[in-house]
Parts: C-alpha cells; sequence; structure tokens
C-alpha cells in the first residue's frame, strides 16, 4: 500500500486529462517512481515518450494537492486499500496488461493474487435460462474453489455474485465508479456481503466523475486479471462482448454458453462461438477438463503466487512477473508481451541477471532462478 505522500501523486497523475495508463506507467520508470514526476523540470518531461508540451506544462504547473488530500483521508476513514501496479500485491494477470490502471481501490480482505480466478458476465437482461446456467454452472464448480468475478449489473453479473456466496466462494465485484456509492441501490446488501467474502474492486476515486463510460472500461479489469471469461448471455451488442473481446486480445481463454437460433440474448454468444472467438461450454464439467484443472487436494488448495522480488524498478517487475507467469519464456516472446523499448528491455533483462532472478537458459529462453 502506497504512502499518503505517494497516494496523493498518484491520484494527482490520474486527473491530468491526456495521462493515460500507458503513459503514466511510462513516466512513473522515467522519473523512477511516482513521487519525483512532480519535481521534474518541463525540460526532462518533455524527454519521456509520450509527453508533449501540453503534458509537461501540465505537470509542472499541477501544485493544489488539496482535493488529492481530502480523498486520501475519506480512503482512510473507510479503511479501503489501494493497490498500486508494482504493489506485489496487485493482480498478477492484470499486472501484464500495458493499459491496466495504476491504481485500484479495494474493499474487503481478499488476496487478488491466491486462487483461480474466471468471470461470468452476461446481459443484464438475463432471461430465466442464463440465471439458471449461471446458478448451475457455479454450483458444480464449487468444489474447485475458484474465485468469481463480475460487475455487480443486473442479470447475469449478480446471479454470479449470489451463487458464489450461496456457494461459499470467494468474489470479486468490479465497479465502475467510486467506493463510496453503489450501483445499482439495489444490489447494496449483497455487495455488503461481497464485502465479507471478497471484495469491492474499483479504478475510480471520488474525485473522478460519475459516467456511463466507466463501466466498459471497467471490463478490462474483468478480463485481465482473470484466467477465464465465461459469456453467458448477450445480444448482438453489449458490455459483455466488450469483456470477451478484450479478453480475447489478452490472450485469455474466452468461453460462450450457446443459445437457440433467433434469441435476442443469444446473439452474441453464438456470434463469439462462430467467429472462433469463444468456445462452446455447455456445462462445468466441459470448462474443467478443457482449463485441466484437478479435484485432487493438492489441486484444490489456494494457489499462492510465488513471493515477488523486492528493489526491482518497475521494468524489471514487469519482467520478471512475465517470467514468472510463462516458467519459461523466449527472448523475442518476452520483448513483445513487454511493450518496452530496446533499450528499456535491455536494461530491465540485464538488471535481473545482475540481481541473480533470473536464469538464460539455451535457446536464448528465460526462467526464474
Amino acid at each position: 500500500m502506497l504512502n499518503d505522500e505517494k497516494l496523493k501523486y498518484a491520484l494527482a497523475l490520474s486527473r491530468i486529462a491526456g495521462v493515460g495508463d500507458v503513459i503514466a506507467k511510462t513516466l512513473i520508470s522515467y522519473c523512477s517512481g511516482i513521487e519525483n514526476i512532480f519535481s521534474k523540470k518541463k525540460s526532462q518531461l518533455l524527454k519521456v515518450p509520450g509527453i508533449g508540451p501540453i503534458l509537461a506544462d501540465a505537470i509542472v504547473n499541477y501544485s493544489d494537492f488539496s482535493n488529492e488530500e481530502k480523498e486520501i483521508a475519506f480512503i482512510r476513514k473507510h479503511k479501503i486499500q489501494t493497490v498500486f501496479y508494482t504493489d506485489e500485491n496487485y493482480p498478477l494477470g492484470l499486472k501484464q496488461v500495458s493499459d491496466s490502471p495504476i491504481l485500484l481501490f479495494q474493499k474487503g480482505e481478499l488476496n487478488l493474487n491466491e486462487g483461480r480466478f474466471i468471470s461470468l458476465v452476461g446481459t443484464r437482461n438475463a432471461t430465466a435460462y442464463g440465471k439458471e446456467w449461471t446458478a448451475k454452472f457455479i454450483e458444480e464448480i464449487a468444489a474447485y474453489h475458484p474465485v468469481i468475478v463480475s460487475g455487480l449489473a443486473f442479470g447475469v453479473d449478480i446471479a454470479a455474485h449470489r451463487a458464489a456466496l450461496k456457494h461459499g466462494l470467494k468474489t470479486i465485484a468490479v465497479l465502475g465508479h467510486p467506493l463510496n456509492t453503489i450501483y445499482p441501490g439495489q444490489h447494496r446488501s449483497a455487495a455488503e456481503k461481497i464485502i465479507e467474502q471478497g471484495c469491492l474492486l474499483t479504478e475510480f476515486s471520488t474525485l473522478d466523475e460519475f459516467r456511463k463510460e466507466n463501466f466498459p472500461e471497467r471490463n478490462r479489469i474483468v478480463a485481465g486479471m482473470c484466467e477465464a471469461t465465461i459469456v453467458v448471455e448477450s445480444a448482438a451488442k453489449g458490455g459483455a462482448l466488450i469483456t470477451a473481446e478484450i479478453a480475447s486480445s489478452y490472450n485469455k481463454d474466452v468461453f460462450a454458453v450457446p443459445g437457440r437460433i433467433g434469441d435476442t440474448y443469444s446473439a452474441g454468444c453464438n456470434y463469439l462461438i462462430k467467429q472462433n472467438k469463444a468456445a462452446l461450454i455447455e456445462s462445468a464439467g466441459e470448462f474443467v477438463e478443457i482449463m485441466n484443472w484437478q479435484s485432487d487436494e493438492k489441486k484444490n488448495a489456494p494457489i499462492k503466487q510465488r513471493q515477488l522480488f523486492p528493489e526491482l524498478d518497475p521494468n524489471e517487475q514487469l519482467a520478471a512477473d512475465m517470467i514468472q507467469l510463462k516458467e519459461l519464456i523466449h527472448v523475442d516472446e518476452l520483448m513483445l508481451q513487454l511493450k518496452l523499448s530496446s533499450s528499456q528491455f535491455a536494461a530491465a533483462v540485464l538488471g535481473l541477471e545482475l540481481k541473480g532472478v533470473i536464469k538464460v537458459m539455451p535457446g536464448k529462453m528465460y526462467k526464474l532462478n
């Protein structure tokens, strides 16, 4: 968790127009920490890729942090956890995504790197069939102790959360708004139970404007932190399809439940299957087989991520995380996944070698020591 000083700068950085997640990470890397960004001169900031005169001026001239200080007081008062993208408890799967948020806000005591994370998403206008399939799927998969991730919306989302709660599974509701409210309000009681049995997670602070565009944006968190996304029901257009497309672009497993031809809320699932963007799935047993999950006690035990290495700069940490995720990875694939410049990549890999974090294997392959 960030201390108050660093948190102040993280909140401020997220409020500067034009500084998105990718540029924010670049700034943090080039300035050797978020606390150094606002002390840089304009001439120094202009050397950072993606930073032009307008953005440089906006950063240099940002001097009033009173709103950020009020937000920190709110965070501390309500015991909200802040998860920075270089923290070891930042979701490892999400950390590999270039446009992942630099800062997450969490309400509830849940390890974001322990367990099998899967998302169930779908239309807000779920049919009885969609709700029943969701409940049955989660009941049958409960023996494997997955963490169920969804968005607390009407329809498939809330059906997934309630089924997880019923069967004693951990569940995460990824919100499209800050933690000072619950939307929709009808799901407040479910949200309170989720806090006890999982957590609420969002990238939005109370300084962020409540916009409908926030909800599609949060879908990348759902897709990025899960090893698999299951679309239960969806019309030809909708948030569930956006989540599926994002998950596919992140090289995550995507599944869709087939429906009857002509049914409005089966059109999206049937499209995904037809276009080979999702694998057809009919039951929990089929999903377990495809995912190669096992039912013995060893496999059912919580999956604890390996302890991340301390004292690594952000690029070194990203490289170490990717190598840990892949276990063994070729240099070309590593460079492609990290999306760093040649010089940044070379520096990160060399740093890991010198610190004894990674080992170079035959065939230009890397593995953790």
